[in-house]
């Protein structure tokens, strides 16, 4: 697969073991989603891709405790994501980067807590965007717990650090897209 190729250009090693396995879990997550709303070909397809790439601008972050020791802080990596995957020509693909983080960011989010980020809301606009974005809540880059899948409440409780809003927008999708 094409995803594994890209990220490997960008990531070795053990780091590059960690986001793929990390990102195989949210694919399948994702699928799973898709599979339960119907979707095919394509947006299937797109789905399971810009799931497999989505956290590709950690190869450019400092966090040692995934073996990688790049100039910007790990709050970048879905901008700096977004920056790879359009220099690669995945501009779509991009903005799934984006918009992963958390539930989303926005600009009043960005100003509030003085982020080094472009003062632009990043919150999921599509389907895909939001699958994958509520599928990467259930899962970390803690190397020892690659597989865990964290519990809604767990999910919920980090969410609330940042406010009631975030915990609106994850019960929302908890209601469109969660099953066990």
């Amino acid at each position: 697969m094409f995803t594994e190729n890209l990220l490997a250009r960008y990531l070795k090693e053990e780091p590059y073991k960690i986001v793929l396995e990390h990102s195989r879990y949210v694919a399948n997550l994702s699928l799973e989603i898709a599979d339960r709303l119907s979707l095919l070909g394509n947006d299937r397809q797109f789905i399971e891709e810009a799931a497999m790439l989505h956290d590709i601008g950690v190869s450019q972050v400092y966090a040692p405790s995934l073996g990688l020791y790049g100039a910007n802080p790990y709050i970048m990596h879905g901008v700096l994501g977004r920056q790879i995957l359009e220099n690669e020509g995945y501009p779509l693909h991009g903005l799934v980067s984006e918009r992963h983080t958390g539930v989303g960011l926005t600009v009043e989010d960005i100003l509030s807590q003085n982020l080094p980020l472009p003062e632009r809301d990043m919150t999921p606009v599509s389907l895909s965007e939001e699958i994958i974005c509520f599928a990467d809540l259930f899962y970390s880059k803690n190397p020892g717990r690659l597989g865990e899948r964290k519990t809604v409440e767990k999910i919920r409780k980090k969410l609330l650090f940042f406010g009631e809003k975030k915990v609106a927008v994850f019960d929302a999708w908890l209601k469109k897209y969660y099953f066990e």
